[in-house]
């Protein structure tokens, strides 16, 4: 057991203080608005009506909040009630730069601060599954590993410069946002076509996702771009895509047709459609 406190009860913050209050946690939790801070109270947690008195007394308090100048405005106002040793863990999504900079900060004002963005939604969060990521001092982290372990299925530690995690987290979110861009199109199609969007998606499932992560995007971060489906084969396809759609908006493949454009107008088009990753990775 132990005293924490939750600053941000939105959906994921409201799970995480449900479950710590059902793992016999001592919970505190602020929100700006109140009332979603006082819905938890039929869990056992205790409601406080501004964040340096939700964080009196607290060991831990874990930040679930919306984007870098919440954080700080909220770290701000908890100040004056943070405990001396106590940690702050901070899952919010944030920019890299601006992560790194708030933990350099904070930890020469004497602050101890852990970023851990998380991989999971509200379900995830009451029920202790789904993962999460930590960076920043290893041995700052080990204080609080055991703890960070309840919440979540797995938890995964990246190494020590502060702005890791939030890179991680922005690498596994453009890869959700886009495969549902990406499904969205192909519904697109398949309503231009006359086809079930079921059948349609149906059809994604058949295909092996992991695998061309495994080997495009291997090949991709080693600037390896030898043939095998050449990126302006691959541009007269997207070509037939946007065709066929017609009428209907689309999410991605116009974006993709206009990169795909100026990378063969450069005189890539005879590579692999991996050279759409040639200006961050040179061929080797």
């Amino acid at each position: 057991m132990g005293t924490l406190a939750i600053l941000g009860t939105g959906l994921l913050g409201s799970g995480f203080a449900e479950a710590a209050a059902k793992r016999g946690d001592s919970v505190v939790a602020w929100n700006r608005s109140a009332d979603k801070a006082r819905a938890l109270e039929r869990f056992g947690v205790k409601a406080a009506a501004t964040p340096a008195d939700a964080v009196r007394g607290a060991s831990r308090v874990h930040l679930v909040l919306r984007d870098d100048a919440v954080v700080d405005e909220v770290i701000a106002a908890a100040r004056p009630g943070l405990a001396a040793g106590a940690v702050l863990v901070d899952h919010t999504t944030t920019l890299p730069a601006s992560t790194a900079a708030r933990a350099a900060r904070l930890r020469a004002e004497g602050v101890d601060y852990l970023h851990c963005p998380v991989f999971m939604g509200p379900a995830a969060a009451r029920d202790g599954t789904g993962s999460m990521l930590a960076c920043g001092p290893r041995a700052l982290f080990a204080r609080v590993e055991a703890e960070l372990a309840r919440m979540t299925a797995r938890l995964e530690y990246v190494g020590e410069r502060d702005d890791l995690a939030a890179l991680h987290k922005l690498f596994g979110n453009a890869m959700i946002i886009g495969l549902a861009a990406i499904s969205a199109d192909v519904i697109a199609l398949a309503a231009a076509g006359g086809v079930d969007p079921a059948e349609a998606i149906e059809r994604l499932k058949r295909l092996d996702a992991n695998a061309m992560v495994a080997r495009r995007g291997t090949l991709m971060a080693q600037g390896d771009y030898a043939p095998s489906f050449e990126l302006a084969m691959a541009r007269k396809d997207v070509g037939l895509m946007l065709e066929a759609a017609g009428a209907q908006p689309l999410a991605a493949l116009a974006g993709i047709a206009t990169r795909m454009d100026a990378l063969v107008a450069a005189g890539h088009g005879a590579k692999d459609t991996c050279a759409l990753a040639i200006d961050a990775v040179p061929p080797k």
